[in-house]
């Protein structure tokens, strides 16, 4: 497979998967701004969910105060904003129209009529509960793609490489949400482990569909530290970081399987699941919850680009 084939297709898949992932962050940020009562609260929450997603800055350019719907247009609908849904989904049929041959019919529908349908939007008429309306539409999407991918294509090179895009951008998206709990709650230590803090924990499992499965794995209430553990080092949880990274490492073989030889990017996805799989959730906390998910995220974008080296992405 041509180095640009192949870089398509991984892109393709992450920017279905980042869609996805943006509607979800910014779910938690717009429920958590909902149920703050402080003054300027609200704001606060939606800031925090953007310096997780490391998109803040950019924001700040363009918007002089974080409410609603500011940050709601600009992780939805601006196209300058090069994460944002609108982004994503251009970016993701962009690459799907230049690799028309290399995905079934069934995928370049899904996918054609999903933008089609999101380009018709009026951005201003999404207001009150059409937002999470849209949200949930969003993920359904995503749904919808991944089903057609995994339904209808080929078990080959290409398969592989659309399903390491996923599973990289899926990790890094956890990784963030998880990653919000450090910056909502940093000025305020005394928060941590009250009712405040728990009811961000449980936001953060629905934001990753995992507060109705969670119980089933825990029998219990709602716990920061087994959320924590749900999401990270659980591997039933299809979410979670170490069933990503077990994955990514799997495809990864199976490419260097196709190909007959060992690339760097193999042993990056190795470094990566080692990282979870040495660990428990009492050395994660003592390291700090934060310091980890930082170092996480850092090798994770290594894979990405040990896997632009290896397969010679242009």
């Amino acid at each position: 497979m041509l180095g640009r084939t192949a870089q398509n297709l991984f892109w393709l898949s992450r920017y279905i998967e980042r869609a996805e992932n943006m509607a979800r962050l910014f779910e938690v940020g717009y429920r958590m701004s909902l149920t703050s009562r402080r003054e300027g609260g609200a704001s606060e929450h939606l800031v925090s969910m953007m310096q997780a997603a490391e998109i803040y800055d950019e924001f700040q350019l363009a918007h002089e105060r974080a409410d609603v719907t500011s940050v709601s247009h600009f992780m939805l609908f601006d196209e300058k904003n090069p994460s944002s849904v609108r982004s994503c989904l251009l970016a993701a049929r962009t690459n799907a129209r230049t690799e028309r041959t290399a995905l079934t019919s069934d995928m370049w529908e899904s996918l054609n009529a999903a933008w089609l349908e999101f380009a018709a939007i009026n951005p201003k008429s999404v207001t009150g509960a059409k937002l999470p309306e849209l949200l949930q539409w969003v993920k359904q999407l995503s749904h919808q793609f991944r089903g057609a991918l995994l339904g209808t294509i080929l078990r080959d090179d290409g398969f592989a490489f659309s399903q390491a895009g996923s599973f990289i951008e899926r990790a890094d998206n956890t990784a963030r949400i998880l990653d919000m709990k450090y910056y909502v709650l940093l000025p305020r230590s005394n928060l941590i482990g009250g009712d405040v803090d728990i009811q961000q924990w449980t936001l953060i499992l629905r934001a990753a569909s995992a507060h109705r499965s969670y119980r089933h794995v825990y029998h219990d209430r709602y716990k920061a530290w087994n959320i924590a553990d749900y999401l990270m080092l659980r591997p039933e949880m299809p979410r979670s970081l170490i069933f990503c990274a077990r994955f990514l490492d799997q495809t990864l073989a199976s490419l260097d399987a196709i190909y007959g030889k060992t690339g760097e990017s193999r042993a990056a996805a190795a470094a990566l699941l080692a990282m979870l799989e040495s660990n428990d959730m009492d050395r994660i906390f003592a390291y700090g919850l934060h310091e980890f998910l930082t170092e996480f995220i850092a090798r994770n974008n290594r894979v990405t680009e040990t896997l632009s080296e290896t397969y010679n992405f242009y």
